[in-house]
This record gives C-alpha cells, sequence and structure tokens, in this order.
C-alpha cells in the first residue's frame, strides 16, 4: 500500500472516530438537559411553585392519572393543582436515566418517585419534546406503583 493510500485512510479513521465523539458528545449534552429539565419540573413540586410545573407541560401533554388520563394542559394542570396546596411537597421524584433520540427531538425520563418521608412508593416515565433549542416540554407523564417482591417460586400472589 502506497504511503499516501495509508495516510488517506489512517485520516479518514480518524475523521469518523471523531464525528462518532462528537455525535456521542451532543447526545450526553441533550441528555444533560432533559435531567436537568425534569430536575426543575421535580423542584417545581418540592418549592411549590405551581407556575414553574404548568410552564414546563407541552399544549398537548398526557398525563395517565390512576383509570384517568389528563389531556391537555389545562386538564393536567387543573388535576395536578391539588399537588401545590399545602406548606409541603405530598411527593418528590428525580431522573435516574435519560434517553434521547438520535434526532434529538425526544426524550424519555424515568426514576423513582418517593413520599413525604422519603419512602419509593413509584416510579415514573416521562416523554420529553425539544420545542425550541434548549426548551424541553413534557408530552407524555406516567406513573406506576412500586411493587413489592414478587412471590417465591410456585406461589402465587396470595401467598397460597
Amino acid at each position: 500500500m502506497s504511503s499516501s493510500l495509508h495516510t488517506l485512510l489512517v485520516g479518514l479513521m480518524i475523521l469518523m472516530t471523531n464525528s462518532v465523539s462528537a455525535e456521542q458528545s451532543g447526545l450526553m449534552q441533550l441528555q444533560q438537559q432533559v435531567a436537568d429539565t425534569e430536575r426543575t419540573f421535580a423542584a417545581s413540586m418540592a418549592d411549590r411553585d405551581f407556575d414553574a410545573f404548568t410552564e414546563l407541560l407541552a399544549d398537548e401533554a398526557v398525563f395517565f392519572s390512576g383509570e384517568t388520563t389528563l389531556r391537555g394542559k389545562h386538564q393536567v394542570a387543573e388535576v395536578w393543582k391539588a399537588y401545590f396546596d399545602g406548606p409541603a411537597a405530598p411527593f418528590s421524584w428525580e431522573p435516574q436515566r435519560v434517553e434521547v433520540l438520535d434526532s434529538g427531538k425526544l426524550a424519555l425520563s424515568t426514576g423513582p418517585v418517593r413520599d413525604a418521608e422519603g419512602n419509593l412508593v413509584a416510579t415514573f416515565t416521562s416523554i420529553w419534546r425539544l420545542e425550541a433549542p434548549g426548551q424541553w416540554r413534557i408530552i407524555f407523564d406516567k406513573g406506576n406503583r412500586a411493587c413489592d417482591d414478587p412471590p417465591p417460586a410456585g406461589q402465587d400472589s396470595s401467598g397460597s
């Protein structure tokens, strides 16, 4: 192999490596943005700041609330307003894992939900949409109760 061809191949390999690293770095920055936005969202509950909470809701947000589906920013805000009554937050949450699509337009965050005493009571999963550079809004949210350990093998959930 000629030295110029070898140099060209090495240069291409370096360029490809730098390109992948730049893409990974960009996704990591977006993941950090979403994690920070989720923390801001959670802080709105801790700070009893309902306006900050509603600011992060997308106009077409969908929240699953038990057997009910809340549709739209207005309905979500109307139902969640009750969680902001009182001097202390009834629960808190924090992102534990964040993934962003390669397109950088949608992200998923998930993590624990804790009661006022700090006990794990649920997990949440939220989907965020990038609406403007650096501006993420929540479009889907679903909580799931934390479950106990499964029953031992050969035993059903009733204990028999």
